[in-house]
């Protein structure tokens, strides 16, 4: 991918986050570069529907056009994600991300290992564990012949009771 990090600012990126179909794509997206045929059937959705919300993500500059292949048809383009990993401050757009997300674990084949756990930690260890996680996050995938896994990170501080 072009770049590593790309910070979500314009309303229109913010605007084309707001669906979880489109957090769908780009986790897809961040798999292999695809058409929208390729991504109608991943997502078990139609070619209207993804081209859409593809239209959407590239105007918002989140997808990129990744080149072509003649098809009988006519031309197929592939897409990729823009960056491999999106910032954002943003709860809203937080949230619509976890129902995307929860579409994903829910689809995947076997049943996914969760666990919630809680931690009494120091702020000190806090901040080393989220540097640890975002470490492990950012490690380059270099077994492209093996089956890909998720693996969801995470560290928050639960609101204090009221």
């Amino acid at each position: 991918m072009a770049d590593n990090i790309l910070a979500v600012t314009t309303p229109a990126q913010f605007k084309a986050l707001g669906h979880p179909m489109r957090h769908r794509l780009l986790l897809a997206l961040g798999q292999h570069e695809a058409t929208i045929s390729q991504l109608a059937v991943a997502l078990g959705s139609n070619k209207g529907n993804i081209a859409h919300h593809l239209r959407v993500l590239a105007d918002a500059e989140l997808v990129l056009p990744a080149g072509t292949r003649q098809v009988r048809g006519g031309t197929e383009q592939y897409y990729r994600r823009a960056a491999r990993r999106l910032t954002y401050d943003d709860p809203a757009i937080t949230q619509v991300g976890f129902r995307a997300l929860a579409e994903e674990i829910a689809a995947a084949e076997p049943d996914p290992f969760l666990v919630l756990r809680m931690l009494r930690l120091t702020p000190r260890h806090a901040e080393q564990l989220a540097a640890a996680l975002r470490d492990l996050g950012d490690e380059p995938e270099d077994a492209d012949d093996q089956p890909r896994y998720g693996l969801l990170l995470g560290l928050y501080k639960p609101a204090e009771p009221t």
